[in-house]
């Protein structure tokens, strides 16, 4: 038999939480910083920590460190910085071992009962004076903890958040959507909430994160359905709100002597429209047209774009892939916190390559996509067509032709057939061009679908003004999974039924806005047949076609069957 291992009896050593519980905090609150400013540093702290946890030693200083896997010259001066600073206010203490004292110090603080770690035990019998030393040091600590509040950075991710709920607390509410709160926040904010900086993966929403460990924020459910302040949120929501009011105050009092009475009208127009010459257009490009899936050819379209000089911006677009707004040139005052006015234009395009239109025909994108474009308050969609040689789809080529000639013809959208991306990138270029020198001369005004309606009156060329929507409004507008109404979801459902296309759905919400409507014509119908055929003679579309009986008498069995439908 093998000889049997020897067995080491005795007390196991307890080791210690935290050897350099200091040099870990100061590392941690360098990482939140630079997290909270999205630099990429913030990944080499963190590489930083994931070393020091697993050095088992006190270090007596941050030169010692550069031992240690990620711990460069510039981490190693920066630590230094700050233990000179604390030795400063606090003193080197007993010991001959600087770092000793410290994290004996911490050690004490972050000891939590059981067995104090055992590079802390002293030698011998602890001196009145030894303890005190501890005691006074781990007391400063916790001092040092309490008063240290996090305040986020102004213009920061975390600040907008703070300020919008602050803003929507007042009106009465407590919550909003993420949507909703992205929006209202933006104009408090130096980045974007829904586009990452260039070589950047983070956006101002990552600073909510922030929030939520803080204990300033709260998010409901599972994904967030909605965000709400905390009482700790709200009280630094009040005070940077107030500060923020004072800061804005002092500049309104501040009086502009080059500015004559008589300018005062001309000043203040721009504040409510948008002046020729005080705008440029933009080509708006979805975010999802640069990344992801064939990245090759998505790539190509914005180095194309870039070659024909075209005025672009990628963004997150929740309905159609490229459209074009008017864009203040002269951003406003510094101290407004406001970004550029931005009103879009009356143009969307959504594009499609043959094996993307194969796809969501079959899965069902196709009919909805449609259903959108066409409430999403821009009366002018164009489809634009990529063609896409391929013996690997899922339909036959005669399909795929024959949905492209019924979005024109049935659905009224303007069709625009190309070859490649380049094509495509030429036709872009040619839109902003025109689109540039359409309004070149055009006052615009900003107008609310909530007020108005989602209708608008088409632009004619001889038009001097023109009405026109935010794009924040247009964007929150068209998000695709946002409470709907009643009215909303009723469509939703109607369009699932084999050949009941978004024309007539909205012709059968013109007469019945819920189901609960809808069953009660039924029941007062007095027969069978009538109820069958009670859609029938709706008229749908421009041509105003009847809704036809066997689409009427689908939607009757749909929802007035008993049971399960076979």
């Amino acid at each position: 038999m093998p000889a049997s291992k020897s067995v080491r009896l005795g007390r196991k050593r307890v080791l210690p939480s935290c050897p350099n519980p200091l040099f870990l905090q100061w590392l941690t609150e360098l990482r939140d910083e630079a997290k909270e400013k999205n630099h990429k540093i913030h990944y080499t702290y963190q590489k930083a920590i994931s070393s020091l946890n697993k050095y088992p030693l006190p270090l007596k200083n941050a030169k010692e460190a550069k031992i240690l896997q990620n711990f460069g010259d510039g981490i190693c001066k920066i630590l230094d910085q700050k233990l000179q600073k604390y030795y400063r206010e606090n003193g080197e203490g007993g010991g001959s071992s600087v770092g000793g004292y410290v994290n004996r110090s911490c050690d004490h603080l972050l000891s939590s009962g059981g067995d104090a770690p055992i590079h802390s035990l002293p030698r011998g019998p602890p001196s009145p004076r030894h303890h005190d030393q501890r005691k006074d040091g781990a007391d400063h600590i916790k001092t040092m903890k309490k008063k240290k509040e996090y305040v986020p950075q102004r213009g920061s991710g975390g600040y907008a958040v703070l300020l919008a709920l602050h803003r929507k607390s007042q009106d009465g509410n407590a919550f909003m959507f993420k949507m909703e709160l992205q929006t209202a926040a933006q104009p408090f904010c130096d980045k974007s909430f829904s586009v990452p900086d260039p070589g950047s993966k983070y956006t101002a929403w990552s600073s909510v994160s922030t929030l939520i460990q803080k204990n300033l924020l709260l998010k409901t459910h599972s994904p967030a359905r909605y965000y709400s302040l905390t009482d700790e949120g709200l009280a630094l929501a009040k005070r940077l709100a107030a500060a923020q009011e004072e800061e804005e105050d002092e500049e309104d009092n501040v009086v502009d002597l080059t500015v004559s009475d008589e300018d005062e009208g001309d000043v203040a127009a721009p504040a409510e429209c948008l002046l020729p010459g005080h705008y440029e257009i933009l080509l708006c490009v979805d975010v999802i047209e640069t990344t992801g899936g064939s990245s090759g050819c998505k790539q190509a379209l914005v180095a194309e774009l870039q070659r024909n000089k075209v005025l672009f911006d990628v963004r997150k677009l929740n309905v159609g892939d490229f459209l074009w707004v008017a864009r203040e040139k002269v951003p406003p005052p510094t101290g407004q916190r406001a970004v550029r006015k931005e009103f879009v234009l009356d143009f969307i395009v959504e594009r499609k390559r043959m094996d993307d239109l194969c796809s969501s025909i079959v899965d069902g994108r196709f009919r909805e996509q449609k259903f959108r474009l066409k409430r999403c308050g821009l009366s002018r969609v164009v489809y634009l067509v990529e063609e896409f040689r391929s013996s690997h789809l899922s339909l036959p080529e005669a399909t795929l032709q024959q949905a492209v000639v019924n979005t024109q013809v049935v659905d009224g959208f303007f069709v625009k057939r190309v070859q490649d991306v380049r094509e495509s990138a030429a036709y872009l270029t040619i839109m902003t061009r025109y689109l540039t020198e359409l309004y070149q001369k055009r006052t615009l005004f900003c107008r609310s679908r909530e007020l108005e309606g989602d209708v608008e009156r088409p632009q004619t060329p001889g038009d001097v003004c023109c009405s026109l929507m935010s794009f924040a409004e247009f964007n929150y507008g068209a998000v695709k999974n946002k409470c709907q109404t009643v009215k909303e979801v009723f469509a939703r459902q109607l369009m699932q039924i084999s050949g009941l296309s978004g024309d007539k759905a909205s012709a059968v919400l013109e007469h019945y806005g819920t189901p609960h409507s809808l069953l009660q014509a039924y029941d007062q119908c007095s027969s069978e047949a009538e109820k069958e055929k009670l859609l029938s003679s709706i008229r749908y579309g421009k041509l105003h076609r009847n809704f036809g009986p066997a689409l009427s008498r689908s939607v009757y069995q749909l929802y007035c069957t008993a049971g399960a439908l076979t």
